[in-house]
């Protein structure tokens, strides 16, 4: 199984790579570049080659990249959706030049204009940020919403009227990164079983799993259908621990890259994140034996 986590690329991009394997991590997300910011410029090749040879030598596979909190191609706003356009053609660029198998992005906000609109709008702009670009391995990922205010995102369905839309307009394949937390606050309810099960059903009739390739685990500090966007520890939320195992351990969904975005409220905090997903995991396979 692939078990990672969203790692500080402070110093260096390598640094995250180090990090992730320090963790007893398999795989990572990073930030490009910080997500807080509009400008942003490209690595050097020396820093590139860095990481990709880490990650060679360690199999710290897939490495996600996050895109910045600030893109909403999807606005109506002509100057904030001009810099967004700008803004995540430097993370495509970015993303290839550092040689990530995916890059994650928020579907953004329909604020001032309708949700269909809002997709639309999307679309065309993926087109536009994508001209002349040429990834070789890139994949881009859209992300589930927790669904408060004008949001994109919040069910399957908008994801995959995005995907219709954009697919044939843009240079690189297009998939899905499902969020936990995000599942779980928008009204699937991943903590039992049940809601898991018709979760991952209606998510394979939809999306189709083959192309969800990355689950951001995170546990939820808003209740169930709340809309409340924060993130929190493993266990320490209102997944809770065996939802969590179930999650891990569903056989449709073991084959993802589970990557972590879960806060550091104390030190270790990282450490005992992937730990618990890899216990979790561990735990599952003893019980089997033991049943066999």
């Amino acid at each position: 199984m692939r078990i990672g986590i969203h790692c500080s690329t402070s110093g260096a991009l390598v640094n995250a790579a180090k990090k992730a394997q320090e963790l007893g991590a398999n795989c990572l997300q990073i930030f490009s570049a910080s997500p807080r910011m509009w400008r942003a410029s490209m690595p050097s090749e020396e820093q590139t080659r860095e990481m990709k040879d880490f990650r060679a030598a360690n199999d710290l596979t897939p490495l996600v990249i996050h895109d910045s909190y600030l893109i909403n191609m999807a606005a109506a706003d002509e100057g904030i959706r001009e810099k967004s356009i700008a803004g995540f053609r430097g993370e495509v660029e970015r993303a290839i030049a550092i040689g990530a198998e995916y890059l994650v992005i928020h579907p953004g906000s329909s604020k001032d204009h309708t949700l269909e609109l809002g997709i639309e709008t999307l679309a065309r702009s993926l087109e536009t940020a994508s001209k002349g670009l040429k990834p070789e391995v890139l994949t881009l990922l859209l992300e589930n919403t927790a669904g408060a205010g004008n949001t994109i995102g919040r069910t399957f369905e908008d994801l995959t009227a995005i995907r219709d839309l954009a697919l044939n307009q843009v240079p690189y394949p297009i998939g899905y990164c499902l969020d936990t937390c995000h599942l779980y606050v928008s009204g699937f309810d991943v903590s039992t079983e049940a809601g898991l099960n018709q979760t991952v059903s209606d998510a394979e009739r939809i999306l189709g799993l083959e192309n969800i390739p990355v689950i951001h685990t995170n546990d939820s500090k808003g209740a169930f259908a709340s809309k409340l966007d924060r993130h929190a520890n493993i266990g320490e939320g209102h997944i809770g621990l065996e939802g969590f195992r179930r999650i891990l351990n569903h056989p449709k969904l073991r084959d993802k890259a589970f990557v972590l975005e879960t806060p550091i409220d104390q030190p270790g905090d990282d450490q005992r994140n992937v730990d618990a997903l890899k216990s979790l995991c561990r735990k599952s396979r003893t019980t089997t034996r033991k049943s066999s």
